[in-house]
């Protein structure tokens, strides 16, 4: 048989693309990853069939379904977070609570009074959406938001110091997540860096002699991701704002992770915004994110003078917050004026609070549920274990929260290879390998989230020995 009679035998796009099985099968898929599907399809055939390989022209469909499902899937997708790590960065940090989610998809999927006061039927502010409950929550005189917290410290160093001198302890010049460093952030502003006391130690009298006609603020900077221990001294809050009201300087704080719940009974032993404002500092700044259990965000709060220098400044409108952060912002700090409610609705608040029981719990449901799903393949075991957690996210890093794991091992299987599966994944589970094992941790699990890991594992391992 000739080249040109084998190639007969091959599907004409429009027909493959015309047939009802794939449009009943991709109706929500753009046309255009359809087509590119079908070609690329199409072209596979031709070469098989010109190398003399068996190829069904029926085929032809489940080599566009595979096709479009590989390439068609978004980037940006829902993962599952089995390592214990609350505020996992690289996974998107805090989960928002459904009120949040929900306000986001109901103010955006329509017209929205994001800059439009309804009651004077006149040009509005987005700050007027979140300022009111970050004041009543906080104690706060002002309040804005911008996109994170490096744009709130970039915005007050260059609203409040301009070209003049800010003071800042060497202990306190970090660097966080990716290469983000306070002096750079200082070179951007165009505020001049003061250093003062040293790596480990740094006094208040230390702050004093580093005071001169151009210094303009005094920073404190919250070590976030990291802590000295031992032979150290650092100025406590009042000191600095005891100093900068004699040297009429105002006093900001980049607290960093920014709780306002008090977690302090689960061994959380962050500085609370509110009672940081209670020692009459200037200004405060913290995440969206992290502990406060919102979209990304960079909160500042504080005094009334400097804030609206700050809303005025034209950087603000570079680093401002768009409609959906602000609908998703709204909903969570809605949420603190009933504080215990919060703990319990606000995803990470709710899982630093879980205790042992709680977990021990979930974790031996979750085991049932695996064990079923791989109950024919002898080759697992599956345990129930205690474990350790972390916040995470830069936050508290000396913080050690007790878990408890489901933990996966089998005779002949790595745990590379049952790691890469479950992560490759329609619904990815990342987990983590501990010990020659793969450990489900089930502090960062929901419920819900079991039965998608138990399936999983029944789809890749459930029906045959490796």
């Amino acid at each position: 048989m000739d080249n040109n009679e084998v190639l007969r035998k091959l599907p004409k796009i429009d027909q493959v693309l015309n047939d009802q099985r794939l449009v009943a099968v991709f109706e929500d898929v753009p046309r255009e990853v359809v087509v590119d599907a079908v070609r690329k399809s199409v072209d596979e055939m031709r070469k098989d069939m010109l190398a003399g390989k068996e190829t069904d022209a029926e085929s032809i469909f489940e080599r566009v379904e595979k096709l479009v499902k590989k390439t068609g899937t978004k980037s940006l997708r829902r993962v599952i977070n089995a390592t214990g790590v609350i505020i996992h960065t690289n996974l998107g940090r805090s989960v928002l609570p459904e009120d949040a989610c929900r306000n986001a998809s109901f103010v955006s999927t329509g017209y929205s009074s994001l800059e439009y006061n309804l009651k004077k039927g006149t040009r509005g502010s987005r700050h007027d959406h979140i300022e009111p409950l970050i004041k009543r929550i906080t104690g706060a005189e002002a309040a804005m938001a911008v996109n994170n917290n490096a744009a709130a410290t970039l915005l007050c160093l260059a609203a409040i110091s301009g070209e003049k001198e800010t003071i800042v302890s060497r202990g306190e010049l970090v660097e966080i997540g990716g290469s983000f460093r306070i002096p750079d952030i200082m070179d951007i502003s165009r505020a001049r860096l003061v250093e003062v006391g040293t790596t480990n130690k740094t006094k208040i009298d230390d702050y004093k002699k580093a005071l001169t006609r151009d210094s303009a603020m005094i920073l404190k900077v919250h070590k976030s991701n990291y802590a000295i221990v031992g032979f150290t001294d650092e100025t406590e809050l009042e000191e600095l704002v005891g100093l900068g009201k004699k040297a009429g300087l105002p006093v900001a704080y980049d607290m960093g992770s920014g709780l306002i719940a008090d977690l302090s009974e689960y061994g959380i032993r962050e500085a609370n915004v509110e009672n940081v404002l209670k020692t009459g500092i200037d200004m405060v700044f913290f995440s969206g994110d992290k502990l406060l259990g919102g979209p990304q965000a960079g909160i500042i709060a504080g005094r009334k003078k400097y804030i609206d220098k700050m809303k005025e400044h034209p950087l603000a409108r570079a680093l401002r917050i768009d409609k959906m952060t602000a609908a998703a912002m709204e909903a969570v700090l809605y949420e603190y004026l009933d504080e215990e409610n919060a703990v319990k609705k606000i995803p990470v608040l709710k899982m630093i609070t879980d205790s042992e029981k709680e977990l021990e719990k979930k974790a031996k449901k979750c085991a049932e549920k695996i064990k079923e799903a791989l109950k024919e393949n002898e080759g697992f075991h599956i345990s129930v274990q205690p474990s350790e957690n972390r916040i995470g996210g830069g936050t508290t890093p000396l913080t050690i929260l007790p878990g408890f794991a489901v933990v996966i091992g089998h005779n002949e299987i790595t745990p590379e290879k049952t790691e890469k599966s479950l992560r490759a994944n329609s619904i990815p589970v990342i987990a983590r390998i501990h010990k020659e094992s793969v450990n489900i941790e089930m502090r960062t699990v929901t419920e819900e989230e079991t039965d998608i890991i138990a399936e999983t594992l029944k789809s890749i391992y459930g029906g045959e020995d490796e």
